[in-house]
């Protein structure tokens, strides 16, 4: 298979810590990879090494043809990258910033300004095109921060946690914009802190911990390593949860468990339970608002893998 980016038993140490200990991550053309991991576990390092910005002690990467270390400035031009903080220039405004990364990036004034216009149009920042980087609200300058690292129409970006700051209509757009972008045949390596980002936009996802995979495959793969099933139930009377809870325990021979008022959940291994939960309450007599069968989440999962709940940050 073709891979617009490939890394294979990447190492790097600071010190006597050790970032990364022979992690291997992939994308074909056109896809996005999502990398979850805890605090610490290696997901900034490794697209550090993959935008050039770090070399690895050992292993290899390759970026659209290139390897990172001995073509970086073939890989520069092939990536866009977007890291957790805003890295734009303060004293210049919105549009003087795009401007001047397109001129970097050889475009001419006339289409570096050109490009300056659509993208703060596509990221709604017009209206605060001429006000200065540093007089920007923080979700602004995170706007502003993704719209640099696509000036150049890049083919493989990088986004090491692209949504934080952003409030939820705003990143439903970026979720817009990388459906976009991958529908056009870009590649996105995504980082995040939130697990459902990763469940709708990646096409394939990594779980890495100590710097190296511990698990990987879709969404759907991930979550059935948790196991079985969760059947999920509330009663239209949520003082009837507990009796919901003692049909669901009695025919899952499992422990029941309260999600929110009147929400209870078991999990199981075999839907043909189903029928047996559904008789039981109705001899109960419990009336249902919901009844539904689903897989782990993407949280579940993440928590079974690595042991730490809601730590999935660099």
């Amino acid at each position: 298979m073709d891979y617009a980016f490939q890394a294979e038993g990447l190492v790097k140490r600071f010190g006597k810590q050790t970032a990364l200990s022979g992690l291997d991550l992939a994308a074909p053309a056109g896809t996005v990879l999502g990398v979850l991991g805890p605090n610490g576990a290696g997901k900034t390092t490794a697209i550090r090494i993959l935008a050039t910005l770090l070399s690895p002690d050992e292993g290899r990467a390759v970026v659209g043809g290139f390897d990172v270390v001995t073509q970086a400035h073939r890989v520069r031009r092939l990536i866009g990258l977007t890291g957790q903080y805003a890295t734009v220039d303060e004293e210049l405004t919105a549009f003087e910033n795009l401007v001047m990364v397109g001129q970097l990036l050889d475009l001419r004034k006339a289409e570096a300004r050109s490009r300056a216009d659509e993208l703060l149009r596509q990221f709604d920042l017009r209206e605060s095109g001429t006000q200065r980087a540093s007089a920007l609200s923080g979700g602004m300058r995170r706007r502003l921060d993704l719209a640099v690292s696509l000036v150049g129409r890049p083919r493989i970006v990088f986004l090491d946690e692209p949504t934080t700051g952003l409030d939820p209509g705003r990143r439903e757009d970026l979720w817009r914009l990388v459906r976009s972008m991958t529908a056009e045949g870009v590649t996105v390596l995504l980082t995040t802190q939130y697990l459902e980002e990763a469940d709708a936009l990646a096409d394939h996802i990594c779980v890495i911990d100590e710097g190296r995979v511990i698990a990987d495959g879709t969404s759907a793969d991930l979550k059935r390593i948790v196991g079985g099933q969760t059947i999920v139930v509330r009663p239209v009377d949520p003082r009837q949860a507990d009796v919901a809870a003692e049909v669901l325990e009695q025919v899952a021979r499992r422990r029941a468990e309260p999600v929110h008022r009147g929400v209870v959940t078991v999990p199981v291994e075999d839907d043909r339970v189903l029928p047996e939960v559904v008789r039981r309450l109705v001899d109960a007599d419990v009336r249902l608002a919901e009844f539904s069968l689903r897989l782990p989440s993407l949280d579940e999962a993440f928590f079974a893998l690595t042991g730490r709940a809601e730590e999935v940050r660099r």
